[in-house]
């Protein structure tokens, strides 16, 4: 449990869902399009204020039952104190959440968070306006500088288990269960697509995904952080000067330049500038707040860009100028490993 004071924790905890939602008006099934884990949502109102609710369990996620979560990590986080120290310039939404039992036995969590959808980044294919791409990577440095030598307290996301969700094996098992969610038969089907037009990369990429411990290993030069684990689009906004970033069910200790490949690569397609380019710009911004990153950047900005290409990989054969960049950065990061 916390260690902080009730009355300045950023995360209400509620004994029940129905403490939780006391006062609940017009309560209504709400999705969007990059909710894509298969937990549900609620959109209610309370007090004359729109929330949204999420309930995670792992009966409905397949992104808790591929990495192993059956005791509900982001609980665990919230009733922590992990998230009391977050920069002003990120906000996380939740304001409180309460556990609840799943229909199957297991522990799980209804997120109460405000209802942010009209701050958030729109979808679609066209690239972000520059600023707020800027914004985005200047508030993950200020994230990452602010829990420089973070130690995992709780039990939160293993840094291992970034490199193990998207792989064949999970879509394997998850192929068995008669389940519709998306992911799932698109990663198996862009796995095999990848076998066949780039065979060489596959099997290195699945060679790393069936050992990773190499990549692991490289990823250890330098600090560890507070890794978000999901910086995509989807989960992003901006309400003034601040960063709106859902979704921390992937959050855990890490190397900060997990963040930074993961933001580079799931939005590759809307980028406003060029990955080096964006790279550079993290670094500045990281440089500027004092964390001197010359003894571990090159090692770890190796490691973080080939385990990256082995999440990702699979979504990107069809395109030869992506996949060719991405393929450049794992071959150098072989070479090393």
């Amino acid at each position: 449990m916390s260690d902080a004071p009730a009355s300045i924790r950023r995360v209400r905890i509620e004994p029940s869902v129905d403490s939780l939602l006391l006062g609940a008006t017009a309560r209504k099934t709400w999705k969007t399009a990059d909710s894509l884990s298969g937990s549900r949502f609620e959109r209610v109102t309370i007090d004359g204020e729109r929330y949204i609710v999420k309930y995670i369990s792992v009966d409905d996620d397949w992104i808790m039952r591929a990495t192993g979560d059956l005791h509900c990590r982001m609980l665990t986080l919230l009733a922590s104190s992990v998230l009391d120290t977050l920069p002003d310039t990120i906000d996380p939404t939740v304001v409180a959440c309460a556990p609840y039992t799943s229909t199957l036995g297991h522990r799980s969590a209804a997120l109460l968070m405000r209802d942010v959808s009209g701050d958030l980044v729109p979808p679609g294919s066209v690239p972000i306006e520059p600023a707020l791409h800027q914004q985005f990577l200047q508030h993950m440095a200020l994230m990452h500088a602010a829990y420089l030598g973070f130690k995992d307290p709780a039990g939160l996301f293993p840094l291992a288990h970034h490199y193990v969700f998207l792989t064949p094996a999970m879509a394997e098992l998850e192929g068995g269960a008669t389940r519709d969610d998306p992911v799932p038969p698109a990663v198996r089907d862009g796995w095999r697509s990848m076998d066949t037009r780039h065979p060489r990369q596959a099997l290195a990429l699945r060679e790393l995904a069936s050992d990773p411990a190499p990549l692991l290993a490289a990823l250890c030069a330098g600090p560890t952080t507070l890794l978000h684990g999901d910086w995509k689009l989807g989960n992003l906004g901006a309400s003034g000067a601040s960063t709106i970033l859902l979704d921390w069910d992937r959050c855990g200790e890490g190397p900060p330049l997990v963040d930074l490949a993961w933001y580079l690569a799931v939005n590759c397609d809307r980028l406003p500038e060029s990955k080096e380019d964006a790279i550079a710009a993290y670094r500045r911004c990281l440089e500027s707040v004092g964390v001197s990153t010359a003894p571990w950047w090159d090692a770890q900005l190796r490691a973080a860009l080939a385990g990256a290409f082995l999440q990702l990989g699979w979504s990107k054969s069809g395109d030869a100028a992506e996949f060719g960049w991405w393929s450049d950065r794992l071959d150098e990061a072989l070479r090393r490993l």
